[in-house]
C-alpha cells in the first residue's frame, strides 16, 4: 500500500489533508535533491530533518506551518516502520517549533488585499505606498532592498528588477504585472511632480522632499495600515517577505526559486546553489503568486 492509499484509507484523511501530507514531503524530497543527498528512507536520519526544517525556516514559513510539515512528516516516517521501509523513526526526535516563541506573523491573501485597499489614493503618498507595498509583496524584498531600488534597476519590459542584497550581492527578482502596474502610475503621476534632491534622481521611492525613504517610515506606513484596519497582528515590512515566501510555497512553487528570490545564501552546505534560469524563476512566479 503507497502513502497514500495509507493517508486515505488507515488514517480517514480527507483529500485536502491528503495532499498536504503530499505536499509537505515533496518539500523533503526537493530539499534532499537540492543538497544533494539522494538519501532513502530508511537513509534519512534526524540531523538531515533537522537541516530541512532549518531551511524551511529560514525560507520564512510560519510556526504553523512547520508543525505541519513535522506533523507530515511523523506520519511518513510512521507508515514506513509499519511498511518494513525503516527500522527506526527519525522524526520521533524532531520537536515541534516553539509556537510561544516570537515568531513573524504571516499576513493571508485576505489581509494583504484588506491592507493595500486600505490606502488613499486620493494623496500623492497613497499612489506611493501603493506601489511600494504591491513591490514588496510581488518581490518579496528586504525593506533595506525596497528603498535602495533604483529606477535603472527596474526593467519593466522584462518583469524584472536587480535588487542590491545583504554583501552587496546582486540578484534578479521577477515583478509581478501588479506591482508593475502601480510602480509606472506613481512613476507617471506623483514622482514626475516631486521636487528631487540632488543625488536622488535613481530612487524609485521618494519622501515629499525629493529623497529615498527611510526604513522607519516604511514601517511607519505599514503600522498606520494595520491599525486603520484594525488588524490584530505584528507586522512590519519583513512580514511582507515572509508572506511572499509562504504563499508561494504553500502555492507549491519550487523550494530553490522561492531561495534564488529571497536572495538566500545555502544554508545546509557550503556550496552556493546551481543559479536558475530568468524563466524558470518568472514562471514560478506567474504560477503560483497571488498578485501575479
Amino acid at each position: 500500500m503507497g502513502f497514500k492509499s495509507y493517508l486515505k484509507l488507515e488514517r480517514s484523511l480527507s483529500e485536502n489533508s491528503v495532499e498536504a501530507y503530499l505536499h509537505d514531503l515533496n518539500m523533503l524530497e526537493q530539499f534532499l535533491v537540492i543538497s544533494k543527498q539522494a538519501l532513502s528512507p530508511s537513509e534519512i536520519k534526524v540531523n538531515h530533518l533537522r537541516e530541512f526544517l532549518q531551511w524551511i525556516n529560514e525560507l520564512g514559513l510560519s510556526a504553523r506551518s512547520q508543525a505541519r510539515i513535522i506533523s507530515g512528516l511523523k506520519g511518513f516516517f510512521k507508515y514506513c516502520l509499519i511498511e518494513n521501509i525503516v527500522t527506526d523513526d527519525p522524526s520521533q526526535l524532531l520537536d515541534s517549533p516553539r509556537l510561544g516563541r516570537k515568531l513573524p506573523d504571516t499576513l493571508t491573501v485576505h489581509d494583504i488585499n484588506n491592507l493595500i485597499d486600505a490606502i488613499d489614493l486620493s494623496k500623492p503618498e497613497g499612489v506611493r505606498n501603493k506601489a511600494m507595498l504591491e513591490t514588496l509583496y510581488s518581490c518579496g524584498l528586504r525593506v533595506s532592498e525596497l528603498i535602495s531600488l533604483k529606477l535603472s534597476n527596474v526593467h519593466f519590459e522584462i518583469g524584472f528588477v536587480k535588487v542590491l542584497g545583504k554583501g552587496d550581492k546582486e540578484r534578479l527578482v521577477p515583478i509581478g504585472s501588479v506591482a508593475i502596474k502601480y510602480i509606472k502610475i506613481y512613476i507617471n503621476e506623483i514622482r514626475c511632480h516631486v521636487n528631487i534632491s540632488g543625488g536622488s534622481e535613481d530612487y524609485v521611492f521618494l519622501n515629499k522632499n525629493g529623497k529615498p525613504l527611510s526604513r522607519v517610515m516604511v514601517f511607519m506606513i505599514i503600522k498606520q495600515l494595520a491599525e486603520k484596519i484594525n488588524l490584530k497582528k505584528s507586522i512590519s515590512p519583513h512580514t511582507f517577505r515572509h508572506s511572499f515566501a509562504t504563499h508561494l510555497i504553500e502555492g507549491g512553487a519550487d523550494l530553490r526559486a522561492v531561495q534564488e528570490m529571497l536572495g538566500h545564501e545555502s544554508i545546509t552546505t557550503t556550496e552556493i546553489y546551481t543559479h536558475l534560469d530568468r524563466d524558470f524563476l518568472r514562471a514560478s512566479i506567474l504560477k503560483h503568486h497571488p498578485r501575479a
